[in-house]
């Protein structure tokens, strides 16, 4: 199952409600199972750099079946995924990746840049929470 384009609307405009609350300007992106992109909004104000980390980052999550934050502990040096940022094209190894998943089954992901890597995470989480 794929994530479809009303799901991935609500997700954004959870996620762009959840920046708007802590006044931090974010790209938000949403893929589904392929990776492909779904929705996107560069809020006012956001980063232009970050379109691009926000789109890998969900596509990160997605690729690996886990939020990109959790790679990024498993990439790092004498780990067992060191270096895999620089498979797939590029991958996105800090917090602001989410899954999406509809009850237990993943239908996409969401990602987020703009703000500190907690506060990008925090956004994305609020944004997947829409989906149950």
């Amino acid at each position: 199952m794929n994530i479809t384009a009303q799901q991935a609307l609500d997700a954004i405009a959870a996620a762009q409600q959840a920046a708007t609350n802590i006044k931090v300007p974010m790209n938000i992106a949403v893929v589904d199972r392929g990776s492909n992109l779904v929705a996107f909004v560069k809020m006012d104000g956001a980063w232009l750099g970050s379109k691009d980390i926000a789109i890998k980052k969900a596509q990160t999550s997605n690729y690996f079946d886990m939020n990109s934050g959790e790679i990024g502990k498993l990439s790092q040096p004498g780990k067992p995924l060191y270096q895999i940022e620089v498979s797939n094209g590029g991958l996105i190894s800090f917090p602001g990746g989410v899954l999406i998943k509809n009850d237990e089954e993943i239908i996409g992901a969401i990602g987020v840049s703009g703000g500190g890597v907690e506060q990008d995470e925090e956004v994305a989480k609020a944004g997947a929470a829409t989906i149950k």
